[in-house]
């Protein structure tokens, strides 16, 4: 994936040659791309405007009128200006503050002009659940109220209190009613202006207090970071930009203003530790967000405040809630959890398929091949290579990868040949063009997946601003790129107009968000199965529709680090497929590094390798160290894919991610909010990779309770509580523990996941010192549009485990059992692992709901003691996964 930093001297010259050709279109519908896009003009760079500097940039607003709506969930108040200050711009003279709970828990907190329309982002372009009874953009106020001194807001239902502060200026809180732990206080500092809430034309500013020692924050991005908690006196920047994801602390490709707050418990105990909430300010425009530690400040050059609160109060319950407001991630179709292998630089078709070649003989699982923009005919978009792509080849090449089922995606990026256009996603003209040329493109090869790049919008060149234009410059200079550069530098001019006289200064950051809608459903419409898109920017809501990758980062130690909280953060912004480029994109990786890397890669949600065109090559099986680690790693991988699909329904359904911190399973544990370099697949399944040069082990922090080994069930680590552990890890191994209470539907090691999933089911099921193990199976046809639904055309099946006495017992219970049946699919082994230390095995029963079996000696039976606990394996079972079925093992 081409990045202006990385592009070659002998690229530069070629593109800035075709900025003066005419760049004619190879398919049919390109003719009348004119009719549907923006232009992108050549220009100059922007004169370096100074930042305005005053002490008092505002003097807040006072409180004019509270009302209440008939329902009792709705507060309303007239807010005016106290006094005036033209720093920036100057001050919105009277606003309106709506307050409204949409459900028991969300809270919605809304602040405009009172007087004129300003900019919102539509629901079309974003869609929001909403439980609203009417749209209150111009509400009538109802009930007027006398001014006490604070107005309260509450729902019988919702632990969340709203409480208007009738101070000069005004304040506003929300606390939970439970305990009264203050979640968002914008309650003035009398002595520091930079507390008032200012609203100008072009400044929001908008700061809340939190609770310095108790509050640790996660989310705010897209950065990339060396920490997964929020660092104070950071400024966090939303403006989606070009910029490689190996620049640490400055905005790159996507924009979202949410974050969870995890607090640790209160002094009084009202408060339990991990008591979460979420916050986020839904708006499209440019931002900072300062946050100090005691303080969280908005800095906003656009449209309104519009704040949404969301209850939890566990950390996956505020996710939950947040993606049914912004919409469930996309369900991914069941090939794309297998290995991808992309470069920048494969030079023709047979480079390709030697890379295909090369890892079969290795044998290494590939799922999927990747080509960047070396396909294309002068880098435009739709077209072939006559000469190193040819189309003819390249039809036989995606043939041959069908045959063996594998897969094929390609790169489209919105610019490359020189003057080209951007089309226009938010005109139904400019997305039915999409959708059209994904048709025709993919008549001609057919491609299984589109990756979206340089969606910022990304522009090699500087647009000339329009003079004295504010919107091409505001007054307030967010920090852009760390250093607070022009809004308009590298992409296109913030006074373009879409469709429907949307600005692009307003809808700047939605450009990737509704390219990756409108490709999502042109792969819909073309081949009637799920989607897969991966794009690179992302805005609130992109998880409906796109994966995304973390961009371009470096092979370096330290990138391999940060990937871990990069990932982590877009499991908390709905979009659970994630990945980030194994071995580094940028520079030359090495042999210890890229082994290290696909050691920590293979349990990315999405593991692919890609590099970049001036790079050496990075195949897995160009060193016979990282080729054998591969094997190894990705052998687990396969293995587990029932499991991450399983986890893929759940984000579905739930919004649940795939990749999660350690506190979303240990939440009381306040140990685990500091931890940046382990984290979870699902509920119980944590990865603790080597992340410096040169370690043959690794200090893993290990929450309480037993874990076991997921390559060796003999291994295992018990503490009580949690505390770190130093694991060997030599140079072939990654450190991966399965959590007791969990049970797991695993399948055999294969070279594509079509051919995995033909193998036998194993159970592993991990019992509970104190309680039940359970796990989950999800199972359909793995690439139908919808997942899970109406059709029926699924299973879903369910695994309870108990110890009673000394009787071990696993169990299962399905929805839509006649799918699974059908398919049938078979458990050959069950493996019970936390046994305490037994005597052998007495006796089993297994019942299923034609039979009940006993003494079968075609189950053959076997334990292995490790010191701690047994092992029990059964295997030469026949069970069908789609019928109920019930083993009790005496010990």
């Amino acid at each position: 994936m081409p990045l202006t930093g990385h592009m070659t001297q002998k690229m530069e010259k070629e593109r800035n040659k075709n900025s003066c050709r005419n760049t004619k279109a190879t398919s049919p519908s390109q003719s009348n791309l004119q009719l549907l896009v923006l232009l992108l003009v050549c220009g100059v760079p922007l004169t370096s405007g100074q930042d305005v500097k005053e002490e008092v940039v505002g003097y807040g607003y006072k409180i004019g009128s509270v009302n209440s709506g008939l329902t009792g969930k709705l507060l309303t108040a007239d807010l005016s200006l106290i006094k005036r200050s033209s720093v920036y711009g100057n001050d919105i003279q009277h606003l309106n503050l709506i307050a409204e709970f949409e459900t028991e828990n969300r809270l919605r907190v809304r602040i405009t002009d009172s007087k004129n329309q300003r900019w919102e982002i539509p629901q079309q372009i974003v869609p929001r659940q909403n439980h609203s009874p009417k749209n209150y953009l111009h509400y009538s106020p109802l009930n007027h109220r006398l001014l006490p001194d604070n107005n309260l807001l509450s729902d019988p239902n919702s632990d969340l209190l709203f409480t208007l502060h009738n101070t000069i200026p005004f304040g506003f809180s929300v606390t939970r009613k439970s305990s009264g732990d203050v979640l968002f206080d914008t309650s003035p500092d009398m002595s520091n202006p930079d507390t008032f809430l200012v609203f100008k034309d072009q400044y929001i500013q908008l700061s809340s207090r939190l609770p310095i020692k108790r509050s640790s924050l996660y989310g705010l991005g897209e950065h990339t970071k060396s920490t997964f908690k929020l660092k104070p006196n950071d400024t966090f920047t939303l403006w989606n930009a070009d910029l490689a994801s190996a620049n640490i602390d400055v905005n790159l490709y996507g924009s979202h203003p949410f974050y969870i707050d995890v607090r640790s418990a209160s002094a009084d105990g009202k408060v339990q530790a991990g008591t979460t909430h979420g916050v986020l300010l839904f708006n499209s425009n440019g931002m900072d967000i300062v946050y100090g530690g005691d303080r969280i400040t908005y800095k906003v050059i656009g449209g309104i405040i519009d704040l949404y609160f969301f209850a939890g109060p566990s950390p996956d319950m505020v996710i939950e809630q947040y993606t049914e407001l912004i919409g469930r991630p996309a369900p991914m179709p069941y090939w794309s959890f297998g290995f991808h292998q992309c470069r920048y630089g494969y030079k023709n078709i047979s480079d390709v398929e030697g890379v295909v070649a090369g890892y079969a003989k290795a044998r290494i699982p590939l799922e999927v091949m990747w080509t960047d923009i070396d396909y294309m005919d002068a880098y435009k978009d739709f077209t072939f290579h006559p000469v190193n792509f040819p189309l003819e080849k390249m039809k036989k090449f995606v043939n041959t990868l069908h045959q063996n089922d594998q897969k094929y995606v390609v790169i489209l990026d919105p610019v490359w040949p020189g003057k080209v256009y951007f089309p226009d996603f938010i005109n139904p003209a400019g997305r039915e063009f999409w959708g059209n040329e994904i048709k025709i493109f993919r008549e001609l090869l057919p491609v299984d997946g589109l990756w979206i790049d340089m969606n910022e919008i990304s522009n090699f060149i500087d647009p000339t601003p329009t003079p004295f234009s504010t919107v091409d410059d505001p007054p307030y200079r967010i920090n852009n790129a760390g250093i607070r550069r022009p809004i308009n530098n590298k992409t296109v001019p913030a006074t373009s107009l879409h469709f429907d006289v949307m600005k692009e200064y307003n809808v700047h950051n939605l450009y990737g968000l509704l390219e990756s809608k409108a490709t999502n459903v042109g792969l819909i419409n073309s081949t009637g199965k799920r989607p897969f898109v991966l794009s690179r920017s992302t805005f609130t809501g992109s998880g409906r529709y796109t994966a995304h990758w973390t961009g371009d980062n470096a092979a370096t130690w330290d990138d391999l680090a940060y990937t871990i909280p990069s990932i982590l953060n877009f499991g908390l912004f709905g979009i659970p497929m994630v990945g980030a480029d194994i071995c580094g994109f940028a520079g030359n990786t090495n042999e210890e590094l890229c082994r290290r890397w696909i050691q920590l890669g293979s349990f990315y949600p999405f593991a692919r390798d890609h590099s970049s065109i001036d790079t050496t090559r990075q195949e897995l099986y160009l060193w016979d160290s990282v080729a054998a680690s591969a094997r190894k790693v990705l052998g687990l991988r396969y293995q587990l894919l029932p499991y991450f699909y399983t986890l893929m329904y759940e984000a579905h359904i739930k919004g649940t991610p795939i990749a999660r911190p350690l506190f979303f399973s240990f939440p009381q544990d306040i140990k685990t909010y500091e931890v940046n370099s382990q984290f979870l697949i699902g509920k119980g399944v944590m990865v603790s990779p080597v992340l410096k040069s040169g370690a043959t082990s690794v200090d893993a922090y290990f929450p309480a309770g037993n874990w076991f080994d997921l390559f060796n069930y003999s291994n295992m680590v018990s503490v009580s509580p949690g505390e770190y552990i130093k694991l060997a890890a030599p140079a072939d191994h990654i450190n991966v523990h399965v959590h007791e209470g969990n049970i797991l539907a695993l399948q055999g090691e294969a070279m594509t996941t079509k051919e995995a999933r033909k193998t036998a089911f194993h159970l592993l099921v991990v019992l509970s010192s104190s309680g039940n193990s359970t796990g989950e199976l999800f199972l359909d046809d793995g690439e139908s549009v919808e997942m899970g639904g109406e059709r029926k055309s699924w299973s879903l099946v369910k695994f309870h485990s108990e110890i009673v006495g000394d009787m071990a017992m696993v169990r299962s219970n399905i929805i839509n059992g006649e799918f699974a049946f059908s398919q049938k699919w078979m458990v050959s082994k069950v493996t019970f692992i936390g046994l305490k230390k037994t005597n052998g095995i007495k006796r089993y029963e297994l019942q299923t709901s034609k039979e009940t079996r006993s003494g079968n000696r075609r189950i053959r039976a076997s334990l292995n003691n490790n010191g701690h606990f047994d092992v029990l394996v059964m295997s030469g079972l026949s069970l069908f996964l789609g019928e109920e079925f019930k083993l009790n093992v005496k010990l």
